[in-house]
């Protein structure tokens, strides 16, 4: 296993700039995430990673060795699985499993031993003489896995490989994935553009747009300490509230958000507990079950287009009616500050704290 290193790299095509000046640091046996939005260059990265795109300029380094353009993807001791799987269609299992170590010219009995090593650890022994067009979703993916393994890579690059998958798959997969990467140690670079998956999979998340990474944490860092605006709100189902020009609050040019959990009626809090509180109008409360999700706005700031979100549990058993203006709050130490024109976080200011009659 070895560590990879991505020190100020570009890949540029035609002007446009996919990757565009990204840092990382992947440590040995590491699992991390690679988290964005469609066209963000999540995979344009792992691509040139792989040797499959050129850069444009910058540097990676496998184990401390760099992986130089002239060093192509079947020498780089990487192994890539795609969104699709990219199965022969006209082999079987056994023969899916096999075909890198036969490009490899490994001896058949060789074979025989990794190919058998690798369908015990997935259970998939049983699918040996099957073809991928008899198998589910579920079962596909761990061929292909299979396949990735017995090449005994340094590292893997895994590339949206459950989006095909149905929901109840999708966790399935995403349980047993987490646990084969953790029982063989092999240093992971996964992308997705599904946070849910980020944030159970990820050892630490690099959250990406435009080209550019955003922020590089822990996935409880990147949700509860978002370095800028554009992670507040891609993170977090529903995203974080931002509130413009709260005078008790901030000072002008200084954005304040929380997230919709943190935001609960004024009495779910202890009368000496530290909190900002809001007058919050409830248009419309949606039911799903283990919790409820109030849609609604602070008095001075109506904006249909965003409405200020509350999660409340289930168990918060709090009478909250649509239709009506209600004391909620927030803790303090949940509010989250960030500069209007930059959009990077910042300090909480020294000023007030308490009410907020907005």
């Amino acid at each position: 296993m070895a560590a990879v290193e991505i020190r100020d790299l570009h890949k540029h095509f035609e002007g446009h700039r996919a990757v565009d000046g990204v840092d990382l640091s992947v440590e040995d046996g590491e699992f991390v995430v690679l988290l964005g939005p469609s066209g963000c260059g999540k995979t344009t990265l792992l691509r040139t990673i792989a040797g499959l795109e050129e850069p444009t300029s910058g540097e990676i380094r496998l184990g401390g060795r760099v992986l130089s353009r002239d060093v192509p993807p079947r020498a780089r001791k990487i192994a890539m699985m795609f969104q699709s799987y990219a199965l022969y269609p006209h082999r079987t299992v056994f023969g899916n499993i096999a075909f890198p170590l036969k490009a490899l010219h490994t001896p058949r009995d060789e074979i025989e031993e990794k190919v058998r090593w690798a369908v015990r650890m997935f259970d998939i022994e049983r699918y040996l003489d099957r073809y991928p067009r008899h198998l589910s979703g579920g079962e596909r993916q761990r061929v292909a896995l299979c396949r990735a393994v017995v090449r005994e890579p340094q590292a893997f690059l895994l590339d949206e490989p459950l989006s095909n998958l149905d929901a109840k798959q999708r966790t399935t997969a995403r349980d047993e994935l987490k646990r084969f990467q953790e029982d063989v140690g092999i240093t992971t670079v996964y992308v997705t553009h599904d946070q849910v998956e980020a944030m159970g999979l990820g050892d630490r998340i690099a959250v990406m747009n435009a080209g550019k990474v955003h922020q590089f944490g822990t996935p409880a860092e990147v949700y509860e300490h978002p370095a800028d605006i554009f992670v507040a709100t891609f993170i977090g189902l529903p995203p974080m509230n931002l509130l413009e020009s709260i005078e008790a609050l901030a000072p002008a040019g200084m954005l304040v958000g929380f997230r919709p959990e943190h935001f609960l009626p004024r009495s779910a809090f202890g009368e000496d507990e530290d909190v900002t509180t809001f007058r919050y109008h409830v248009r419309r409360v949606e039911y799903l079950g283990s919790e409820r999700y109030l849609y609604g706005s602070l008095d001075a700031h109506e904006d249909p287009e965003k409405p200020i979100i509350a999660r409340l549990p289930a168990m918060l058993r709090l009478e909250v009616e649509a239709d009506r203006t209600h004391e909620f709050a927030v803790h303090s130490g949940q509010l989250r500050y960030f500069d209007e024109e930059s959009g990077q976080r910042r300090d909480p200011p020294g000023a007030a704290r308490g009410r907020a009659d907005a």
